[in-house]
């Protein structure tokens, strides 16, 4: 089978992340079952503009915003009726391709964007695009939807896109979780320590895991944070200053970017993860940390409610504020019996969620 698949970015923008992961596994997965399997996504400076990656091909059109209609062009120059089936993935903004694509077609969300908005973007931007969401979603709810977790679908019913038509698939993650042995003797930081790990953006909220940490740390004083992530822009910026600001900043321990090999170590040694997001798909680090022994605590949201069970895998924040992370926070490792269990339920409940069961619930939509 020939398959076309409309998304913004692949896994080699820099920009990059859980989403493009996740398409990256499927892609390949695909193409080792001998399917034929094409991305066109958005260009970016330095990314060839047609290469093969794991067998799979990706063509690189415009810019992340002119992406739609260069792709459109493409389409209609290129690759009208190659594909037996066409994926497009919705990540904000989508290509619309039910208007110009006569293939089999479906679509594929992550999330919807909703508030994102008023994080992402400023006015006026942020108010078009909030109400300009409803509006091109009413315009393709009755296609039939791949999507990854309760919280999207129960936004895109929200919206007029019936339940029988959406398919949700599970999740999965990279590296395998660390074995019953490492799970038992395994160090972690002599202090308690609280990580953040990915970028700083303003949908993160990563600000309200610093006020949560210094709010946490008077009722923990041994308390650490440990930062990792890209800090570039104007709300890094405002992070990096808070930590410098902060009357705990000897015990803020901030790395910048770190290999995939570091990461893994940070997950194994902290106490703890701390995700702040104003909404994902799922929270894909959460589960990441989970196979590698560390629970979350989390904001009660769109994502991180699929990827946490509240009070068994992680906690949920009683009030999505840093003093409710915070209490969170205090909740798990006040409690050394109760942490150890929650640590465990984590553990092995990341066990269950792998790209192997995530490609079987997709080859089963895509019906091949």
């Amino acid at each position: 089978m020939k398959i076309l698949w409309f998304t913004w970015k692949d896994l080699k923008n820099p920009l990059a992340g859980g989403a493009e992961i996740v398409n990256e596994e499927l892609a390949k997965r695909l193409v080792l079952d001998g399917h034929e399997v094409t991305l066109l996504v958005g260009g970016y400076e330095g990314g060839a503009l047609d290469e093969m990656i794991d067998s799979y091909r990706v063509i690189r059109v415009g810019t992340r915003y002119s992406v739609y209609w260069h792709a459109y062009k493409y389409y209609k120059s290129h690759l009208r009726g190659w594909a037996d089936i066409v994926i497009e993935e919705v990540n904000t903004v989508p290509f619309f391709t039910k208007f110009y694509c006569k293939e089999k077609s479906i679509l594929f969300f992550h999330q919807l964007a909703r508030e994102i908005w008023f994080y992402e973007m400023t006015f006026p931007l942020n108010y078009i695009g909030y109400w300009a969401e409803p509006v091109y979603l009413r315009l393709l709810n009755n296609k039939k939807v791949i999507t990854i977790s309760e919280s999207t679908k129960a936004d895109l019913m929200r919206f007029g896109f019936r339940e029988k038509n959406i398919d949700i698939i599970s999740e999965g993650i990279e590296f395998k979780p660390i074995s019953a042995f490492s799970f038992q003797t395994g160090a972690k930081f002599e202090s308690p320590t609280m990580l953040s790990l990915g970028s700083m953006r303003a949908m993160k909220r990563t600000g309200d895991i610093v006020q949560a940490y210094e709010i946490a740390k008077d009722s923990i004083p041994e308390l650490e944070l440990v930062m990792a992530g890209d800090s570039s822009g104007e709300y890094g910026a405002t992070v990096m200053q808070m930590i410098a600001d902060s009357k705990y900043k000897d015990s803020i321990r901030y790395l910048g970017r770190v290999s995939p090999e570091d990461k893994i170590e940070l997950m194994q040694k902290a106490h703890v993860i701390a995700v702040a997001s104003v909404k994902e798909g799922w929270g894909l680090i959460v589960t990441e940390a989970a196979s590698q022994g560390t629970p979350a605590v989390v904001y009660d949201v769109d994502g991180l409610r699929d990827s946490v069970r509240d009070g068994i895998t992680g906690i949920y924040a009683k009030e999505n504020t840093p003093q409710g992370l915070a209490g969170a926070l205090v909740a798990i490792l006040g409690d050394n019996a109760k942490y150890q269990k929650i640590r465990e339920n984590a553990w092995n409940w990341s066990k269950e969620i792998t790209f192997e069961n995530s490609y079987g619930d997709f080859k089963k939509v895509l019906n091949i």
